[in-house]
């Protein structure tokens, strides 16, 4: 089916299933532990032996020599695979290193060994026998020192062009009655997910499957092949469920590499799991950045000129932190300029993170545009209502935004959560020992789609059954898959099983970027109105008067039930959904509203989250009890990144020192206040037939943003150095 022409009314309007709050259908499996987890998969690969990584104790340089003999004949040891018994092994595309080094060494703690072994215990005792020597080349591990070498990208998959002017940006600043002129950084961030990165694997004869913990089937199917120089149709990822991933588990990751290689080599399952501590260093961040933003307006906080500037890292042959994203689009100025510059980093990989680009780059602009309300009088909310803009602000009149009611969250978030009590004037509030301010920001977040594709069918009991690669990485894919079926064909959602995860089910779009949800029920969609229309050829009804509710498929005064037209074979259909160029033609993106009061200890400069609520316009929303949850658990990392969630860089050696749990520093529950979530009604027909959009990475867009104001707000302390911690505000309060 292709989605070329707004939608118009069509059976997903009927509100029966979709749109209401239901519980996740998944959610009895995981919390009696009978979800099946990728490390986890006894019952598909019995006899698994146990693989451990040794990573490289050096960020760059070349192998000189490795010792295997102790390892080898340590208890328990089945084999060792490293670069020299691995045979020929390709890149995949998503890989800006190798996922198992040797003799080059790209960065800390890439995969130079898997040791394999009977038992867990042995494999990593026997890891620890494993000895290397290293030839060790200097490196370049400070964005701030490298910023003056950093370079022009080339143009991206999602962030676009690198680099983007409109008017004159240099002479319109100038002019200006009022100007921002200030730098911010933000740090390395960890994805810090909950289940680890970890895969089992086996091989029938050349076939390879791999249970593992993936966001991305299909791309990772098409990454292990050309890793491994095989037929892709030899290839079967499983991942029906994934404990988090926010981008760390996009990609093809040396688990799952290592534990395909290890099973080959002793000819019988493997399992490899990253400690917790492996993962930073081991895996995927994101890069730190360096954002200088400027902004002319006149005295009444009108925007004319806007520019964004960016530096970030990455090794050779990675991408930049495209953090002036939502500066293209937020709000008006009709001399505009941004760019992104980025610097050879030895670090290790540089990628996406949820919300990768608007996440980091709201920390910044956000808190300019508070900065700009002070200085010319204005309240912060109305400022940005002041340079709203109903068309893409690039682009001009021609190309108007598909639905923006960025306004209406302004508005109605600052309502409901009593805005109008705010002192304008910093450190004017004190309850106790608590000096108490309020903050807020605007929420973007680029709305994407991608084609995805389903299969679906009715068997001889009436129940529908959905398959689609799909993931479902604790968002509740397989509540709102089900939901969409559920409406599409007429039947109760406890009368629809869904099946995800698995490569040898249509391909889907995949979880990340924003555009599963959408994308994914979209796909259902697409295939379920192919199953309406061959069960209403079956039933001798005209396809488009057809009605489905109750379990049966209705015309005129006649019925029949959807399990009798079934029949025993069952009756099944696939297709998917192919989108035209309505994105072109609008601009696509989802808004909301930050509001964050904060207490700082006037003695410790301790800072307490005391209130957070926002309001959100993401078209049609598809399970509102699933969202609010995907929300709130947003704008608890928007918290992380603005008081504590930073990598520290050893800019000695190169790697990052705080690589766990107990030292890379998030929030827990003692930190985090009961949020208030306010969904604001939106149909966006240019989006898909769902009329839907994006919502798991638009509570992290500004979160963080809301509680820098807040501080500043309770305090006056302006701090522009992510994250914002007790040492910080100590040092600026004593200057």
């Amino acid at each position: 089916m292709k989605f070329d022409t707004p939608a118009g009314t069509n059976p997903i309007d009927q509100g029966r299933v979709i749109g209401i709050p239901h519980d996740r259908i998944d959610g009895p499996a995981k919390v009696t532990g009978t979800a099946p987890y990728a490390y986890e998969r006894h019952d598909a690969a019995p006899n698994a032996a146990y693989g451990w990584i040794v990573g490289s104790a050096i960020a760059r340089g070349r192998i000189a020599a490795m010792d295997l003999r102790a390892a080898e004949s340590a208890p328990g040891v089945l084999g060792i695979v490293t670069h020299a018994n691995a045979g020929k092994l390709g890149k995949g595309n998503f890989n800006t290193a190798p996922l198992l080094g040797g003799p080059q060494v790209d960065h800390y703690d890439q995969a130079l060994a898997l040791v394999i072994a009977d038992t867990f215990e042995n494999a990593r005792d026997a890891a620890r026998r494993v000895r290397i020597d290293y030839m060790p080349q200097d490196g370049k591990f400070d964005l701030a020192a490298e910023r003056g070498n950093a370079v022009k990208p080339p143009e991206g998959d999602f962030g676009g062009a690198p680099d983007t002017a409109v008017g004159d940006f240099d002479g319109a600043f100038a002019r200006a009655a009022v100007r921002i002129d200030q730098h911010y950084t933000t740090p390395d961030h960890s994805h810090a997910m909950m289940e680890p990165h970890a895969t089992t694997a086996a091989w029938n004869g050349d076939r390879l499957t791999l249970w593992t913990s993936n966001q991305m089937i299909a791309w990772s199917v098409g990454e292990m092949a050309r890793t491994l120089g095989i037929a892709k149709a030899n290839v079967r990822l499983v991942s029906p469920y994934v404990g988090g991933g926010f981008g760390a588990k996009l990609f093809l990751r040396a688990d799952a590499l290592l534990a395909a290689l290890g099973a080959k080599q002793v000819g019988r399952p493997v399992k490899v799991a990253l400690a917790r501590h492996q993962i930073p260093n081991n895996t995927t961040h994101r890069p730190a950045t360096i954002q200088r933003i400027r902004i002319g307006a006149d005295k009444d906080g009108v925007i004319d000129a806007i520019g964004h500037e960016v530096w970030s890292g990455d090794l050779p042959g990675g991408g930049p932190e495209t953090a002036a994203q939502q500066t293209r689009l937020l709000y008006r100025g009709a001399n505009r300029m941004t760019a992104h510059r980025l610097a050879t980093l030895h670090l290790p990989e540089g990628n996406a993170m949820r919300a990768p680009g608007e996440a980091v780059g709201l920390l910044a602009l956000e808190v300019a545009m508070d900065e700009l309300a002070e200085a010319c009088g204005v309240d912060p909310v109305e400022l940005r209502i002041r340079n709203d803009v109903q068309y893409d602000p690039e682009a001009g009149t021609q190309r108007p935004f598909s639905s923006r009611k960025l306004v209406e969250c302004l508005r109605a978030g600052a309502e409901r959560f009593g805005w109008d009590r705010r002192k304008a004037k910093p450190a004017q509030v004190r309850d106790g020992r608590w000096l108490v301010g309020m903050g807020m920001a605007s929420a973007f977040r680029n709305n994407l789609v991608g084609k995805s594709g389903a299969r679906i069918g009715v068997d001889a009991t009436g129940k529908v059954i959905v398959e689609t690669d799909m993931t479902d990485i604790g968002t509740g894919s397989y509540t709102i898959i089900g939901q969409t079926a559920a409406e599409m064909l007429g039947v109760p959602l406890d009368r629809v099983t869904v099946r995800l995860g698995d490569s040898r089910f249509p391909e889907s779009a995949g979880s990340g970027g924003q555009w599963g949800a959408n994308s994914a029920t979209a796909g259902v969609y697409a295939a379920a109105m192919a199953l309406r229309a061959k069960l209403a050829e079956k039933a001798g009804y005209p396809a488009d008067q057809a009605q489905f509710e109750d379990g049966l498929i209705r015309h005129d005064n006649e019925s029949r039930t959807l399990a009798a037209l079934a029949g025993r074979e069952g009756v099944w259909a696939q297709d998917s959904m192919d989108y035209g160029d309505l994105d072109k033609r609008y601009a696509q993106a989802t808004f909301g509203a930050h509001f964050c009061e904060v207490g700082v200890d006037i003695d410790t400069a301790e800072v307490r989250i005391r209130r957070m609520g926002g309001a959100f316009a993401a078209g049609r929303i598809l399970n509102p009890k699933s969202a609010r949850s995907q929300v709130i658990g947003a704008m608890t990392m928007g918290v992380g990144a603005a008081l504590m969630e930073s990598l520290e860089v050893d800019t000695r050696f190169g790697f990052f020192v705080n690589h766990d749990m107990a030292e890379y520093v998030v929030p827990v529950h003692a930190d985090i206040p009961p949020q208030d979530v306010l969904f604001i009604d939106e149909l966006d027909d240019k989006s898909s037939p769902m009329k839907a959009k994006g919502v798991g990475e638009l509570g992290i867009c500004g979160a963080g943003a809301a509680v820098a104001n807040a501080i500043y707000n309770a305090t006056g302390i302006r701090l522009r150095d992510y994250p914002l911690t007790i040492d910080k505000l100590l040092k600026a309060q004593a200057a």
